[in-house]
């Protein structure tokens, strides 16, 4: 049920009434007309299972092992980006957001326990070309070749990309017996992260970024156009997800953050394994 939730972006309610109410949303959890639903309750409570034991990493690495067995390890380069995941805007005062960005919570809040509960205090608000988000961030490595998600990880709004390009990156050796390359926008390049990947013998495929009075040459800019071509493949991820709700979530802290988007990463790869199993077996029986 929390994979249909995902999918077409229900909330508990909502899961709840279309599992009832569609054919086959009964036949693919196995269920009979006559079977009880569980409610919104149950369902509230199994995820908060989830978030109380830290399972939803281990499901999400669990799935590569069922995309191991179908095949599809890592093969291609290595695609890195981002994108703003966006929480119901708090209105609160100039006093309170100030308090919050310290660690504190507002005294006023901590004698109104309803008041709290309703109260996001990890989310940020940050801007980007001129727009203002508030929420988190899903920060995602993505396999060149199949545009599988192969790890991911959640912060607030305010993180900046290159804060978090380090703990994705993925040394270990592909299928060709080399470190797979990495490509990125010029968000995630420095001088100390270039000389990080070349000691790492991890191919950089960075877009180059200019500065002031230091324009990018014609090289660089036709340089960074290919890289483009790869790196934006990753957008096609985003976009599936933005069909699934993925760019914003009805959900309060951290951790319930981290829980929806890694439900929302993992059904990401589910589908993804479908499309690519369905692509499989067309190309076979043209070959037949």
């Amino acid at each position: 049920m929390l994979i249909l939730q995902q999918l077409h972006n229900l909330s508990d309610d909502g899961v709840k009434y279309q599992v009832r109410d569609r054919l086959s949303f009964m036949r693919f959890l196995g269920l009979q007309m006559e079977d009880k639903i569980p409610d919104a309750k149950t369902i509230w409570l199994y995820r908060e299972r989830l978030k109380s034991q830290g399972l939803t990493q281990v499901l999400f690495e669990r799935f590569h092992e069922q995309l191991a067995k179908h095949g599809y390890i890592a093969r291609g380069g290595q695609m890195i980006d981002a994108t703003f995941v966006e929480v119901p805007r708090q209105r609160n005062t100039k006093e309170e957001n100030t308090q919050i960005k310290l660690g504190t919570t507002p005294e006023d809040w901590q004698s109104k326990p309803n008041k709290l509960a309703q109260k996001d205090v990890d989310a940020r608000w940050t801007k980007k070309n001129e727009e203002r988000y508030y929420g988190y961030k899903n920060h995602i490595n993505a396999d060149q070749a199949n545009k599988l998600i192969r790890d991911y990880a959640v912060s607030d709004a305010s993180v900046h990309d290159s804060q978090v390009f380090e703990g994705l990156l993925d040394d270990q050796f592909g299928a060709k017996g080399k470190k797979r390359a990495i490509y990125a926008d010029s968000a995630y390049r420095s001088k100390e992260q270039e000389a990080n990947l070349q000691e790492s013998n991890i191919p950089s495929r960075v877009c180059e970024k200019g500065a002031r009075n230091h324009p990018l040459t014609k090289e660089q800019k036709a340089a960074n156009k290919e890289k483009s071509k790869i790196r934006s493949r990753i957008e096609h991820i985003f976009g599936a997800q933005a069909q699934m709700g993925g760019h914003s979530v009805r959900t309060i802290g951290m951790v319930q953050a981290r829980i929806k988007i890694g439900l929302m990463n993992l059904n990401y790869n589910m589908k993804r394994l479908v499309q690519l199993l369905r692509k499989d077996r067309k190309g076979m029986f043209a070959a037949g």
